[in-house]
């Protein structure tokens, strides 16, 4: 093979190694912080208060992490950023039920 087709290759290959390096940074990201979030609903009284959202969130972490131990860091931000929602719908119904 020619020198430029060896280059394109590489190149390749190092775009496409970079690129799914950015999903596990991202999934870790996201699924830190939604842990936080359900940690503080919690502490709010999530459980009880707002049961569907509270739930919704905790499942959606508990996805976020079976997606990552199968290494699958697109579904699992995905899926935490999902369950961030979710906390933050249980706290706009705390508040408004406030």
């Amino acid at each position: 093979m020619s020198r430029r087709i060896w280059v394109y290759l590489l190149v390749l290959a190092f775009f496409s190694l970079s690129f799914s390096g950015c999903y596990y940074f991202g999934a870790t990201k996201e699924m830190n912080a939604a842990e936080k979030m359900l940690g503080d609903l919690k502490a709010q009284g999530g459980e009880k208060l707002v049961p569907y959202e509270y739930c919704s969130a905790e499942k959606f972490l508990e996805n976020a992490k079976l997606e990552a131990n199968e290494s699958d860091w697109k579904h699992a931000r995905d899926f935490a950023v999902r369950s961030k929602a979710a906390s933050g719908a249980g706290f706009a119904e705390i508040q408004k039920k406030k």
